[in-house]
């Protein structure tokens, strides 16, 4: 993550400093269009690009923290090994962390299915089901196939 943060800064720092060029060469130029001024913009287009790229990566990294987390505190809670007991829902038993990742897998297949429009169509894995329990689980050792575990 310490990367990410700082590939994000140093492509920031690369963008305003792009940023002071193009204003430079304007200065320098009267306003005028010229070779410098013409290199500095397509030079700022290029820091643009990158800054974005970092920013997408640095999104993408927060994303993936957030549904890890997410992930374990379902598990946590699922499982009863939360801290905390289970004040809100006292007559549901915790079912195991195999099981409740088994149906967390089939849910984001059909999450996935339904953002790709295929409605009926089966996740990969399914064996042809459209729904958890019709055998929507993983295969051995609790992974999908497609996956090849974690």
């Amino acid at each position: 993550m310490e990367a990410t943060v700082d590939d994000l800064s140093a492509a920031y720092d690369d963008f305003m400093a792009a940023a002071s060029a193009v204003v430079e060469a304007r200065a320098l130029s009267g306003g005028e269009k010229t070779p410098a001024t013409d290199a500095a913009l397509e030079a700022f287009k290029q820091r643009w690009e990158l800054f974005r790229v970092a920013c997408d990566h640095a999104e993408e990294l927060v994303e993936s923290i957030r549904q890890r987390i997410g992930s374990e505190c379902l598990v946590d809670e699922a499982t009863g090994s939360a801290t905390a007991p289970m004040a809100a829902a006292p007559g549901i038993k915790p079912i195991s962390a195999v099981r409740l990742e088994q149906m967390s897998k089939a849910v984001r297949w059909l999450v996935i299915e339904l953002q790709h429009g295929a409605g009926g169509a089966s996740a990969p894995g399914t064996g042809g089901a459209a729904t958890p329990s019709a055998g929507a689980g993983p295969g051995p050792g609790g992974q999908h196939a497609e996956e090849g575990g974690q």
